[in-house]
């Protein structure tokens, strides 16, 4: 009987308390919460009291210690609304000189792979050339055999290709280059076609400063009747002049790729070491940039267009290599990882 009258008391005393609150700020509101409605607060305490009063005095005083304990949050969440979020939210708002600037949005750059992209395609756009895209999933006839790789090509190879799917005459791959978007827009119109191809491509390459497994691509296509490989010459002196400025040097060099007879390999001075020699160009001044070369006439046949009437060049570039000569950048990797310290030199280049 004497612990019930004991806990009577304390319920009195502590519902007057609560009553006379009026708190004047958040502190005080966090102030009653510790000290009433934590785990080892008031209003805990004295349950754990009322676990020790025998069943017949419980059915008394349960009763007035849920009112109590009622009253309590009650009390609480009224003065966590005044406090808690509305004035304090004003007060934090309403903080500072108002006349002041407010801060400015930190703005993002654009990544230097998309940057040269735009430039080239202005380049070329200047020249007629519109812009194609395709699939980057493409099969074994857009990809490989419509631009003229025998079936025994390395290019075909696993340790070269990804396969998603490899079936009797029509695998399944991921592009290599965006020449197989060269073959559906000569299938799908008639000359001329004057045009360039950017886009991904995918080859499955050991990944290191000058290697990745996935990369970008910018081919170009021009067809029409008496296309000679002068065109290509100054098509692509025109080109290197305005990425790199006037004065880089140029020279072509003998290659072979089975879509284009004669082939060749263009090589500009090196925009990094100005021809001193370094890693980039392995120390012989030059930097290869594109193949590049007259379209094989097997290809104009292949995709249906008249190769005693028509002739064409084609040339392909990695978007990665010119980046690298434009910028001054050494290793390829940087342009995959995200990191904003290497981004953010391009703030400035928001075109």
């Amino acid at each position: 009987m004497f612990v019930v009258i004991m806990l009577q008391d304390k319920i009195t005393q502590y519902t007057e308390e609560i009553k006379a609150f009026v708190p004047s700020s958040s502190a005080d509101v966090e102030n009653f919460r510790l000290k009433f409605l934590v785990s080892k607060g008031i209003v805990k305490n004295l349950f754990d009291e009322f676990k020790t009063v025998t069943p017949e005095e419980k059915r008394t005083l349960g009763k007035v210690l849920n009112e109590f304990k009622q009253l309590a949050e009650n009390t609480f969440k009224e003065a966590q609304e005044k406090f808690g979020s509305g004035e304090k939210q004003k007060s934090q708002q309403m903080e500072g000189d108002l006349t002041l600037p407010g801060n400015g949005f930190q703005l993002g750059s654009r990544h230097p792979i998309s940057l040269v992209r735009k430039e080239i395609v202005e380049i070329f756009k200047k020249l007629g050339f519109i812009v194609s895209e395709g699939p980057e999933i493409e099969d074994d006839w857009h990809n490989f055999s419509a631009l003229n790789f025998p079936p025994e090509h390395p290019a075909r190879d696993m340790q070269d290709t990804f396969f998603i799917k490899k079936q009797e005459g029509n695998d399944i791959t991921l592009r290599t280059h965006t020449s197989s978007v060269q073959v559906r827009l000569m299938e799908a119109g008639k000359p001329p076609f004057r045009a360039i191809m950017p886009g991904r491509v995918y080859r499955n390459e050991a990944i290191s400063a000058r290697a990745h497994c996935f990369f970008h691509q910018v081919e170009g296509l021009y067809v029409d009747e008496n296309v000679s490989f002068a065109d290509l010459k100054q098509t692509l002196y025109h080109f290197v002049q305005e990425m790199y400025g006037e004065g880089t040097k140029v020279r072509f060099r003998p290659s072979y790729f089975p879509f284009t007879e004669p082939s060749a390999e263009m090589d500009i001075s090196c925009t990094i070491c100005k021809g001193a020699g370094c890693n980039l160009c392995k120390y012989s001044g030059w930097v290869e940039i594109l193949g590049c070369g007259m379209v094989d006439p097997n290809v104009l046949e292949n995709c249906g267009i008249d190769s005693k009437k028509y002739s064409g060049f084609a040339f392909g570039m990695g978007i990665e290599r010119i980046t690298n000569l434009k910028y001054v950048i050494k290793d390829l990797r940087l342009f995959s990882e995200n990191d904003t310290r290497f981004l953010s030199q391009f703030e400035t280049e928001l075109i």
